[in-house]
């Protein structure tokens, strides 16, 4: 049996967080060099894209499916909720769900290799009104921008496609203008609809 199959039939064909049937499909929690069932999940759409961060948390989500999931038996799930409950864990609900949650070091380790518990990490890459960003989107200045290091300037309202995140500065993005790869910061950007 495809391991696909193998958890769908594990989950009821439910998501193994929230427990949701939406548009539901296997997610293999990083990092890892090979999918097992222990660390793949099934997750529904508003579960993966938050955990990805390509949306930003609901904080009543994950208080009513946390509190469940952290106690499942499938290691990926409890590595999930760990994650999660760190992005929230200045809030009570999820301060109290980590004091109670223990995963052995071999999967602690696992938890935290993707930093999600450093403090900031759950920051994202937002444009000058707050909207999120992503690798990939198209961006629009929103005032004239001195490139430094060159002869020529970013005019308002210039385009910016197929932007990149500098991963370890969220007020900082990478685009190409006139040929050149430089570094914009998010507060003089706009997301481009």
């Amino acid at each position: 049996m495809k391991l696909e199959q193998q958890l769908l039939e594990r989950s009821g064909q439910k998501c193994e967080v929230c427990k949701q049937d939406n548009a539901i499909e296997v997610y293999e929690v990083p990092p890892q060099t090979r999918a097992t069932e222990n660390n793949s999940v099934v997750l529904c759409g508003k579960c993966r894209a938050q955990i990805e961060k390509k949306e930003e948390p609901d904080g009543n989500h994950w208080a009513a499916c946390l509190p469940e999931a952290m106690w499942s038996e499938i290691p990926g799930v409890k590595v999930i909720a760990w994650r999660m409950l760190q992005r929230f864990k200045q809030e009570s609900w999820a301060a109290d769900n980590l004091d109670m949650l223990y995963l052995e070091d071999d999967m602690l380790e696992w938890a935290k290799a993707t930093g999600d518990h450093e403090e900031g990490a759950s920051d994202f890459h937002r444009d000058s009104n707050g909207t999120i960003l992503q690798t990939g989107d198209t961006v629009v200045t929103i005032k004239a921008l001195d490139v430094k290091g060159t002869s020529f300037s970013a005019k308002l309202g210039t385009v910016v496609k197929n932007i990149r995140l500098v991963e370890d500065n969220k007020e900082q993005i990478e685009g190409k203008i006139e040929g050149q790869v430089i570094v914009i910061l998010t507060k003089y950007v706009r997301k481009h609809s």
